[in-house]
């Protein structure tokens, strides 16, 4: 028994030794935020200190040490997120989580974001500040790859860390750039839709502005075709794929100082991004004797794509603009190795890739090119034999000068230096936001923005052959629409149709009014604006124009054919204020409503794969509301019933009663149950969530929140057949600068500041954020140091 007992403690002792060999080593993957470390290269000490929420606060003699220790800080936060991130564009996602990324890596090679990206890089001039700040950066980031703890997640999949290139910084913005568009979602289902019902029914939708919603105002016949259907379908599958966000719209305003309380600008911005975990942004507070910039970085970019200073601040909103154009191309029937074009014959080009798979075979393929850009056919995994398609996507054409402008926009000191690196910024097309200390506001949509022939719709895949369809001219950057110092006091952007400038309309994929609408018709009923009412503003959840919506459709309903509990819950809608609270009843209902009408009056015509794609695209957004008030056309009869043609109060009715009963069959009868809460969840999701397993340890939620698809909280979902709305995007910060108060200026990020799953600052803010909280973005020296949670000094 003696033996036994001595063998169980033993084994007691070494299963001990061994845990706390495991809890040594999580530990030491954890980021370091204090003491004392060299930093090879740097001229003079920097200080970091790290405020309560793990935001850096780096304080060095000159910029090039800053962004070098901003370099190592952000690693340390973020590697796994940089990893990620510059994969996309090489084609590398593959070699990470397997063949599931293989048409997600096929599709990114082709875009040749990559190659633009090497013919960049061959012409830079490596002496320029732009360049040699770029560098300093990614060696902070090398720095840490060398020195610092290896991220859990590298661990877990088993993958080298390799240093960080310039391609790398480049390779990421034109992987944001892509982000931003709508075209490959919407050109190619349009143009099947049409083939396949007509002219008729595309005139019914929302596909072209609508001049009698809000506009951003500046200052100073054929047989059946499924082509475009299955291209939409293959890329939506290969984005779905991205285990990192894509950018969807956003908000900002700026307040000119005869608004304000304090008779000074108020800037807010709230940029709608894809939720997942990490979020996107990095927040960092960089001073140095000769520049000083607080600031929201993307993984692996140097410099802030969001900032401000004691002087001025920006940011961002998505254009929308229609930078993308799809092109039927005609191949030479006696040789396939060329197409038409204007001039003649061309020959195509044809590109290899190879893409590396994790535990399997390397996958090589061939994809060709014309002109226009690479024929998405084969890259798309479409039917051999159908008529090519090719891409023309205005970022892989003119000189990338983007990171350039970034530096402009981040080392500006007064709005005409700003201004002056817009034109810079060719795609993404961005609408900048800008405020000062000297009471200027103003707002420019940045791209390089092109004239097509008259009467011609970009909306649909072109004729590629003729060279009757191809752009007449690129805009000067003065005809892009702006508003500069407005007599209205106020500048702002939703991702609404902008006016014109140039007399021409700018094509694009705006959103609907509503928020527009909605920011609207709050700025102009108040003059005395501050930072308390306008943080209520960014929060704000009450949609008008779904309010007038429903007012609409519920003069259609037949009350005699309702039991009391519909009356009341009838009754509650035509009461409804349009906010979006947990406890609601109304939202739930009407959301369940607004997709049966949908579904009811659409899917018979194009079926479910064409109609789920649609429900996936801006379009759809657009056509919520103009096509519900629509009191006649084509779309509300079910062609499924030829010997009848319903109308629109059929229709509607219909679609409440399928609402009706699948709340009841989901909730029980009770209606009061029906709350808000219950339904519209939001949970941000690591890529290793996704293993139930690990769910717990990666993901950050799910949490009930308030809000809901285009107000200005913007915490957004897709529709589909299960009536719960899991949110997928929204605001991915919050931020309001107050230049009365530049020093108390507000934000928060969804979930917290680092990426690292084993750092407390990983998800500390989310519970903030869904609350509706801020906390300061610290500038003050001497409170930062007071305040600090650790003090990290690089030598």
């Amino acid at each position: 028994m003696k033996k036994y007992k001595k063998i169980l403690l033993a084994l007691a002792g070494l299963l001990l030794l061994v845990i706390i060999g495991i809890a040594i080593f999580i530990n030491s993957l954890k980021p370091d935020y204090s003491g004392k470390k060299s930093l090879p290269g740097i001229s003079d000490e920097v200080t970091t200190y790290f405020d309560p929420y793990g935001i850096p606060h780096i304080y060095a003699q000159n910029e090039k040490d800053a962004i070098k220790v901003l370099g190592y800080v952000h690693a340390q936060d973020r590697l796994w997120q940089m990893e990620l991130l510059r994969r996309v564009a090489k084609g590398r996602l593959s070699e990470v989580f397997g063949e599931d990324m293989v048409k997600t890596d096929k599709f990114f090679l082709s875009l040749g974001i990559d190659d633009h990206t090497k013919a960049t890089i061959s012409n830079l001039d490596k002496q320029s500040e732009t360049i040699a700040l770029s560098q300093a950066y990614l060696d902070g980031i090398n720095e840490f790859i060398k020195q610092g703890p290896t991220p859990i997640e590298f661990y877990l999949t088993g993958i080298e860390k390799e240093p960080f290139t310039i391609e790398d910084v480049y390779n990421a913005v034109g992987y944001m750039a892509f982000s931003f568009a709508m075209a490959h979602k919407t050109d190619p289902l349009l143009t099947s839709m049409r083939n396949k019902l007509g002219d008729d029914y595309i005139r019914e939708l929302a596909v072209s502005s609508d001049t009698s919603t809000v506009w951003i105002k500046n200052h100073k016949g054929e047989e059946t075709d499924t082509l475009g259907t299955n291209i939409t379908a293959s890329v939506t599958s290969a984005l779905e794929k991205l285990p990192i966000p894509q950018f969807e719209g956003s908000n900002s305003w700026v307040v000119a100082p005869k608004k304000t309380k304090n008779g000074k600008v108020i800037f807010a911005n709230d940029p709608h991004i894809g939720f997942a975990q990490p979020s996107v942004w990095y927040e960092a507070h960089v001073s140095t004797p000769t520049y000083e910039k607080y600031g929201y970085h993307l993984a692996g970019v140097p410099f802030p794509l969001l900032g401000h200073d004691r002087n001025l601040a920006y940011g961002l909103t998505m254009f929308e603009n229609d930078d993308i154009d799809f092109y039927y191309e005609e191949t030479n029937p006696s040789d396939s190795t060329q197409y038409k074009t204007a001039e003649g014959w061309e020959n195509y080009e044809f590109v290899n890739k190879t893409i590396k798979v994790k535990d399997g075979d390397d996958v090589t393929f061939t994809y060709k090119k014309t002109h226009h850009g690479p024929i998405l056919n084969n890259i798309a995994d479409q039917i051999s034999g159908e008529r090519p398609v090719a891409m023309s996507w205005i970022y892989t054409k003119p000189t990338n000068m983007v990171l350039h402008a970034l530096f402009g926009l981040s080392h500006a000191t007064n709005i005409e230096e700003f201004k002056s690196a817009l034109p810079n910024i060719h795609a993404p097309g961005l609408n900048v936001m800008y405020g000062d200390a000297q009471g200027n506001v103003a707002w420019w949509a940045t791209a390089k923005l092109y004239e097509m022939p008259d009467s011609l719709s970009t909306k649909f895949i072109l004729d590629g052959a003729s060279g009757n369809e191809e752009p007449l001219r690129y805009l000067d950057f003065s005809e892009n629409p702006m508003a500069e110092n407005p007599p209205w006091n106020y500048v702002y952007s939703a991702n609404n149709q902008p006016d014109s400038i140039a007399g021409m309309l700018y094509p694009g994929y705006y959103l609907p009014e509503n928020r527009a609408k909605r920011i609207v018709q709050l700025l102009d009923a108040k003059d005395d604006w501050d930072k308390e009412s306008i943080s209520e503003m960014i929060l704000d959840d009450t949609s008008p124009v779904n309010t007038e919506l429903i007012t609409e459709l519920i003069k259609l309903f037949d009350v005699t054919h309702l039991n009391n509990e519909q009356l009341v819950m009838v009754d509650s809608l035509k009461n409804w204020n349009g906010k979006y609270s947990l406890t609601s009843t109304s939202p739930t209902l009407y959301h369940r409503a607004l997709y049966y009408m949908v579904k009811n009056t659409m899917e018979d015509e194009l079926g479910p794969e064409m109609f789920n794609q649609f429900l996936s695209t801006h379009l759809f957004k657009r056509q919520i509301a103009w096509g519900g008030k629509m009191e006649t056309g084509k779309w509300w009869d079910n062609i499924n019933t030829p010997d009848v043609v319903e109308t629109r109060e059929e229709m509607v009715i219909k679609s409440f009663s399928d609402a009706w009963n699948s709340l009841v069959e989901d909730f029980g009868p009770d209606s009061s149950q029906w709350t808000w809460d219950k339904v519209h969840t939001l949970e941000h999701e690591h890529p290793f969530g996704q293993v139930a397993s690990l769910r717990k340890y990666f993901n950050v939620g799910p949490f009930p929140v308030n809000g809901t698809r285009e107000v200005i909280n913007n915490l957004a979902f897709p529709y589909d057949s299960t009536g719960f709305y899991k949110v997928n995007s929204g605001p991915s910060t919050r931020r309001i600068i107050d230049f009365s108060d530049v020093e108390n200026s507000i934000s928060i990020l969804p979930t917290g500041q680092s990426g690292n799953p084993l750092s407390k600052h990983y998800d500390d803010q989310a519970q903030m954020y869904v609350n509706g909280e801020f906390r300061k973005m610290m500038m003050n020296q001497q409170e930062i140091e007071e305040t600090a949670e650790s003090v990290l000094i690089f030598r």
